[in-house]
Formats: structure tokens, C-alpha cells, sequence
């Protein structure tokens, strides 16, 4: 799970920094980080894709959320016993009766005068 992780959230680090350092003009000297580089990849991504460069960076950004969504969901599927455990034991949740602590003790106050 721990790689599946990695995997995932690896490419979209590396993705969005250095969409945010090129889009910005952060170079640090490095070519790659240059807004000229910037514009030059959408402009070939966009005429590759037959579509307006500016609509690119709006459609990463959705398939990032959906595929964040389906990663999430099958985290959640694979560790729904620890999440429900978790749930049952902080919520209380469906604990039986015998399960919940006694209130009751030994000097009640339907002894009291």
C-alpha cells in the first residue's frame, strides 16, 4: 500500500511543482522551470491534442481529483474493517448493551433518604 502511495502521489508532486515553479518564472537557472517552457509544452500538448492550450491545465486538474477520488476509495475499501473499528470505538456506534461501561454503583441515589 505504501508504494501504491508513492506511485500515485510521486507524479503528481512532481507535476505540480513544476507547473507552479513555470508558471510562475521560479527557474532557479534550470530551463525547464523557465514560463517560456511553460508556454512551449501546452502550445504542443494543445496542438497535439487539437484543443486551446489554456484548457489543458483546468483538465489535469480534474483528472488529478478524479483519480485522487478512485485512490482514496480503494484505500478506504482495503482498510474498512480499521475504519469501522475506528468508528465503533470512538462513537459508539452499535456497541451492545453488555459491551457499555456500567453507571450504576454501589451507593444510588434511590438509597438516599
Amino acid at each position: 500500500m505504501k508504494w501504491f502511495l508513492i506511485l500515485w502521489g510521486g507524479p503528481i508532486l512532481l507535476l505540480g511543482s513544476w507547473y507552479g515553479l513555470s508558471y510562475y518564472d521560479m527557474s532557479f537557472g534550470f530551463f525547464m522551470l523557465t514560463r517560456q517552457t511553460h508556454d512551449l509544452v501546452f502550445q504542443i500538448y494543445g496542438n497535439v491534442l487539437g484543443i486551446p492550450p489554456e484548457t489543458i491545465p483546468p483538465l489535469v486538474a480534474r483528472a488529478i481529483v478524479v483519480d485522487s477520488l478512485i485512490v482514496f476509495a480503494i484505500i478506504g475499501f482495503r482498510k474498512r474493517r480499521q475504519i469501522a473499528a475506528w468508528y465503533r470505538r470512538h462513537f459508539g456506534a452499535a456497541a451492545p448493551q453488555s459491551e457499555r461501561p456500567s453507571l450504576a454503583s454501589d451507593a444510588s441515589l434511590s438509597s438516599a433518604p
